[in-house]
């Protein structure tokens, strides 16, 4: 438009001649023999701008607010410097688009990870405890983990037994899926496929396709025959200690049943980290209490103290802040941001999915949408981006961590083992 507008100036305003270097690309567009156009300046033209109406030229050549200082200038890594993990996730922020997403995200959880009470202003009302310095500075962020299945069935499943292992969460919300496959690969392994395998033929031979991952169904029997002397032992302790059984502790206690490092159920077990699952009959845990029903039936699964309790643990986090921290969508999503709606909302929140909130669904909203509700606060820092940003907690550990750890600066891009879209960006290494 711009040129445009300067060839314009460039013309005679009494009707002269275009210059020559106008007239050789204006015959092109003209019939043969036509001569060249003669361009008259309209009314109200602005002779200091050759001619270009003044409302033309003010509308093109608007003047711009000055954006010096107000953000960061769009810019990428510079691979001349070498490369630099740590250094190439901080330029995230500058590059742009879903990149900028990322590092937003990452930023969002260093804060959740960073913020103590002593950095907020102590209150009229706190007991003398909350007013000690030492005590204060003890005090961190609440961090709600929730995740779906499919994560557990890929490698994800790594990544999330070392944040258990390492207590870099406090809460962990999933569905049934993300019990039983965790579960499940301690006791037989998840192989690689392909997308577009048919369902008719993998049926056939007995294998059961999670995208592009497949599952013997093998795997499930070797499941069945672990877990279901389990529930016999839980219905034995249910009648005669009058144990009263949860959905948490059902799974706490498949936790410590099943003596297996490579588990984050054991590791949530191991360092007292509640697991919900409000859908827990969901999947194939749902099947084996089915067949137990049938075997030995009697065992009861309480889900109303599981809700006092999962709302309790956003309640009483005070005098702590909440982060929330959802990978996926559907009800691990719901049941952690309805949990702090009781506590008038998440200081926190990353979203990580793929889901688009045009269709109405909770999987697919924005996080404003839940400051609407009351389950986010309105001055929470938060970002919904679809990837896996979970590098800031890689390279810290809390001070009840066992052993030390050298911060390994490196991405995990082992994706012929994990099978996982969600994990073309889980840098290892934290964001400075």
């Amino acid at each position: 438009k711009s040129r445009s507008l300067r060839s314009i100036a460039g013309a005679s305003v009494d009707g002269a001649s275009v210059p020559a270097s106008r007239q050789s690309r204006s015959f092109l567009l003209r019939p043969s023999g036509l001569p060249p156009p003669v361009i008259v300046a309209s009314a109200g033209a602005d002779m200091e701008n050759g001619g270009i109406p003044s409302s033309v030229h003010a509308t093109v050549f608007k003047q711009s607010e000055s954006l010096e200082g107000k953000g960061h200038e769009i810019k990428g890594y510079d691979f001349n410097q070498g490369v630099d993990y740590p250094q190439l996730l901080k330029s995230m922020v500058s590059t742009g688009f879903q990149a900028s997403n990322l590092g937003d995200a990452i930023s969002v959880v260093n804060q959740m990870l960073d913020w103590r009470l002593a950095d907020e202003a102590i209150a009229e009302d706190c007991s003398e405890e909350e007013k000690e310095p030492v005590y204060r500075e003890s005090v961190r962020c609440k961090i709600f983990l929730g995740f779906t299945s499919n994560l557990i069935s890929s490698g994800v499943r790594d990544t999330v037994r070392y944040l258990l292992q390492h207590h870099m969460v406090d809460v962990v919300v999933t569905t049934a899926g993300g019990i039983e496959e965790d579960l499940i690969k301690c006791l037989a392994p998840t192989y690689r496929g392909d997308f577009s395998l048919p369902g008719a033929q993998l049926r056939a031979k007995g294998l059961n396709r999670i995208g592009n991952l497949l599952v013997p169904n093998d795997n499930y029997c070797k499941f069945e025959d672990w877990v279901i002397p389990i529930f016999d032992q839980m219905l034995k302790e249910q009648t005669e200690n009058n144990t009263l059984w949860t959905p948490s502790k059902l799974i706490a206690r498949l936790g410590k049943e099943i003596k297996c490092e490579s588990s984050y159920l054991y590791w949530a077990y191991k360092n007292n980290i509640p697991v919900f699952c409000p859908g827990l009959t969901d999947g194939s845990l749902g099947d084996m209490l089915y067949f137990h029903s049938f075997r030995n039936p009697g065992l009861i699964v309480d889900i109303v103290q599981d809700i006092r309790s999962m709302n309790g643990e956003a309640v009483h986090a005070t005098p702590r802040k909440t982060g929330i921290i959802v990978l996926g969508g559907g009800l691990p999503k719901h049941h952690i941001c309805n949990a702090n709606m009781m506590r008038n909302g998440a200081d926190y929140a990353v979203f990580v999915n793929t889901a688009q909130e045009f269709d109405g669904s909770d999987s697919g909203a924005q996080p404003d949408e839940a400051v609407s509700w009351g389950k986010i606060r309105g001055s929470a820092k938060t970002v919904k981006y679809p990837m896996h940003p979970l590098g800031p907690w890689l390279s810290k550990r809390t001070p009840n961590s066992r052993g030390t750890h050298e911060p390994v600066i490196k991405f995990i891009l082992e994706l012929e083992r994990v099978g996982s879209s969600w994990c073309l960006w889980c840098p290892i290494g934290r964001l400075r």
